[in-house]
């Protein structure tokens, strides 16, 4: 939790299950910027957008819970999200850092229902002069 409380702004792709946790995650202080996840309830499912693009100190970084299949996930963002920098996913829980053309793909995995994959991860993304370096941090 510290890491995200001394964070200057919180992106979650998704999945926050309750309403109680999202508020929860907004009181810790940073801002707080999410899409629905297939898990959330219906009031966050109803509340939330099912993608969006935020401006990060001038880097637009898009935002979805699923991105789809496996076989190609990569090309289809890069082209849905041609004017970002970033896109930042859930839903598989397995984490991704890869850069592919002029796109970040990330995908945090997540700090609290691992799955599949071997740890607890999120992602710490420093934005300085336009540029994105993005640190998959295991919990």
């Amino acid at each position: 939790m510290r890491l995200v409380a001394g964070a200057d702004l919180v992106l979650h792709a998704g999945d926050f299950v309750s309403s109680q946790f999202h508020d929860e995650l907004r009181k810790l202080g940073p801002p707080l910027e999410g899409v629905a996840g297939n898990m959330d309830e219906a009031a966050l499912k109803q509340a939330l957008p099912t993608q969006r693009v935020v401006d990060v100190a001038g880097v637009r970084i898009a935002m979805v819970h699923d991105a789809g299949p496996r076989a190609r996930r990569e090309a289809r963002l890069a082209a849905r999200f041609e004017d970002c920098a970033a896109v930042v996913y859930g839903h598989t829980h397995v984490p991704q850092v890869d850069q592919f053309q002029h796109l970040w793909v990330l995908n945090p995995g997540s700090p609290t229902e691992r799955r599949s994959s071997p740890t607890h991860s999120m992602i710490v993304l420093t934005i300085q002069a336009g540029r994105i370096t993005p640190e998959l941090v295991t919990l």
